[in-house]
């Protein structure tokens, strides 16, 4: 059977490893089809297309934007973008610029409550090309020691609505999908499991959305039945994958246990090309 994980971040955004070396661990896992979707960045996607490649793995260019509708953020995950497209490469290279001056006003709030960590260290850690996001700052913080761990910065400090919280200003919903329309991509709701179900989700679909995220590490049986049965309902495209990390995220189990199959990726196919 071939095995697809569609959601996985390398080091050009929040996760711990290179693009080749996630082309290597997706071999060992039995994967043969991956897409790199880090948050709103593409660097990855070349080098990992050309290793891939070579090592027998086909690399579908992704991203995964954050958007904002109704003020709720919703992640979307785009699939077979132009990721050398410069209008969407200007508009990438906006959304870090506003995660930049975000993650500063966080790290100015964490000073005022007595951490010393500097936000000019983090982007020496992270790499000019990166997206900066908020598990870097809980990773610096975990490191200095002003945390028992990466979990606990979110939970004590940086967590949505928690004392250095600072929301990030994102685009709209129908801007983030026109957009990856315009770049001859298709765009599915990440994860909707806690937060886009009922009206929030008809709404989404309403937006014209293409597809929705069906398997992931954070979806009971009752969520993969629901969401499966929503996308049957309203002629949607359905895609899963571990949203593999590593590192601090400890979630290296789940990296070639959540997987779609070959005919999901033919339907998408299908849907760019008729």
């Amino acid at each position: 059977m071939i095995k697809a994980d569609l959601h996985t971040h390398t080091n050009y955004s929040d996760g711990k490893y290179s693009p080749r070396q996630l082309i290597d661990m997706s071999v060992k896992s039995g994967l043969t089809i991956i897409s790199i979707t880090d948050h709103d960045n593409v660097n990855a996607i070349g080098e990992a297309i050309k290793y891939g490649n070579s090592k027998g793995i086909q690399v579908i260019p992704g991203v995964e934007i954050s958007a904002d509708h109704n003020d709720q953020e919703i992640h979307i995950l785009g699939y077979f973008i132009d990721y050398k497209n410069k209008r969407f490469l200007d508009f990438l290279s906006s959304l870090r610029e506003n995660r930049i001056l975000r993650n500063e006003k966080i790290v100015k709030k964490l000073n005022d409550l007595g951490s010393n960590i500097q936000f000019e260290s983090i982007i020496g850690k992270a790499g000019a090309e990166t997206s900066i996001g908020r598990p870097h700052i809980a990773m610096e913080l975990s490191e200095e020691g002003f945390v028992n761990s990466y979990y606990e910065a979110f939970t004590k400090y940086i967590g949505d609505g928690k004392p250095a919280f600072i929301k990030k200003p994102n685009p709209s919903l129908e801007e983030v999908i026109k957009m990856i329309s315009e770049v001859g991509g298709l765009s599915f709701i990440a994860h909707p499991s806690k937060f886009v179900r009922d009206e929030m989700l008809t709404e989404v679909i309403n937006e014209g959305i293409d597809g929705i995220e069906i398997v992931h590490p954070s979806h009971s049986k009752d969520d993969v039945k629901y969401f499966s049965a929503a996308a049957a309902e309203n002629f949607l495209l359905t895609s899963g994958g571990s949203d593999f990390h590593g590192g601090m995220k400890n979630d290296q189990k789940n990296f070639g246990n959540y997987y779609i199959s070959m005919n999901e990726i033919i339907n998408m196919k299908r849907r760019l090309f008729n």
